[in-house]
């Protein structure tokens, strides 16, 4: 049964959950008990005054839980689950009927519990909303993650970025037609995370997650516009991605930085519905644990994929947290022929094009261990050596430094000379 609700019970019953008994102001104040419940590692469960809906945050907000939900017993496991999804379709979803599961939500967009979650944001949030749309030109569905900035009680601005609903919402547009959608909120996480996850335009991500979770995902279809959807969520939301325009921002994302003010589309509102079980609404808190894991994890997998498919011997890949889980990777390899380090930061790139900085070390170095990260580059890095600059690339419109995402990239090569690897080796105890 994939419900956000028996997920959060699961972790309760292993000691992850803590609980807000105040009932929080729905403008900053949860930021800070998310924040708190993040460095812990924990899930934290409240509700804000604006909505009657509880609201849950930090479901995998440490690679223990994804772990769990994945069944996994170690990265490659998780890894090949990730990778081994893209390829396979689900042909078993149980369908349920919509209003056994769903009544009409007669409030409004503002008895929502979405959130300000720092001053400088443009305005209330919805930061873990599943947008799904037909593929005109395909006849298939796609599921992505985008956040909504409330604007009124019929409508929201949304976030879009160059992929594949863009793309449905371009076609549509030229074809003078509003993009129709299905928006979920408060999906189980191995929903989020297919459809944070970036298979090939088609392929509908809720296909994959019966790969990933073992079972087959229950679905209802939406009264309206016919979209399946997950069947136990906590908000389900008919409306349109319309032509029209509206500032969206400031947002402080990922590197809980603030993102700038965009012209971003509308979403007209035709129809709310509410889960009769009573689910979670989830919430993401910008560049907490669940962001990252959601949204870097994925890359991870195709950055590990891409690089064992060049270098015999990976040993650990990992985005960091100070990278956001987005610009910064180090792989660690098991070295066999000179090169081979350059081969993995471009395997890397290739794989992830948001990645700005690479670092490839031998398999003595855990990349979990930034000091040993460190001494790695400080002993075995020359740079006129082991240095891999590309200039003026597509990278990420979330690094401020960059130029509209064109930005410099750099791969670092820290593994020791085969000729000479034991001078390079600490000596045992």
């Amino acid at each position: 049964m994939y419900s956000l609700k028996r997920a959060v019970e699961e972790q309760a019953s292993r000691g992850y959950v803590e609980r807000v008994e105040k009932v929080l102001n729905p403008e900053l104040e949860p930021t800070k008990y998310m924040k708190k419940a993040d460095r812990a590692g924990s899930t934290v469960v409240f509700r804000v005054s604006s909505s009657e809906i509880e609201c849950v945050s930090g479901v995998v907000n440490t690679r223990r839980k994804l772990y769990e939900l994945l069944k996994a017993g170690s990265d490659e496991e998780a890894y090949t689950k990730l990778s081994s999804s893209l390829d396979r379709k689900s042909a078993n979803s149980r369908e349920l009927k919509f209003t056994e599961q769903f009544e009409v939500f007669s409030n409004s967009l503002t008895s929502l519990p979405a959130i300000k979650f720092y001053s400088i944001d443009g305005g209330r949030y919805i930061t873990s909303s599943i947008v799904i749309a037909r593929t005109p030109d395909l006849d298939s569905f796609n599921a992505s993650v985008h956040r909504l900035m409330v604007l009124d009680d019929r409508s929201m601005a949304i976030r879009l970025v160059p992929r594949h609903l863009y793309r449905i919402y371009e076609l549509n547009k030229k074809a003078g037609r509003d993009t129709e959608v299905a928006i979920v909120i408060g999906a189980h996480p191995l929903v989020e995370l297919a459809s944070s996850m970036s298979p090939p335009y088609g392929v509908f991500e809720l296909e994959m997650v019966e790969h990933l979770g073992g079972e087959p995902l229950e679905i209802v279809y939406t009264p309206m516009y016919g979209i399946p959807v997950p069947a136990y969520a906590s908000i389900v939301i008919e409306g349109r991605i319309t032509r029209s325009l509206a500032r969206e921002g400031p947002f402080v994302d990922i590197f809980v930085l603030p993102d700038r003010v965009r012209e971003q589309p509308v979403v007209v509102v035709d129809r709310m519905y509410v889960s009769r079980n009573r689910e979670y609404f989830h919430v993401i808190l910008p560049g907490g644990g669940d962001h990252l894991i959601l949204m870097g994890f994925p890359r991870e997998a195709a950055i590990w994929e891409s690089v064992r498919r060049v270098v015999p011997r990976v040993r650990k890949v990992r985005l960091t947290r100070g990278g956001g889980m987005w610009l910064h990777a180090v792989i660690s390899i098991s070295k066999e022929v000179e090169g081979e380090g350059k081969t993995a930061i471009m395997a890397a790139f290739a794989a992830h094009p948001s990645l700005k900085h690479v670092v490839v070390v031998d398999e003595d170095i855990d990349p979990d261990d930034l000091e040993e990260v460190e001494w790695a580059i400080a002993t075995r890095l020359q740079a006129s050596r082991g240095l891999v600059v590309i200039r003026n690339a597509r990278g990420s419109t979330l690094d401020p430094s960059s130029d509209d995402g064109l930005t410099d990239k750099v791969g670092i090569d820290a593994t020791a000379p085969l000729a000479r690897r034991d001078m390079f080796r600490r000596p045992e105890e």
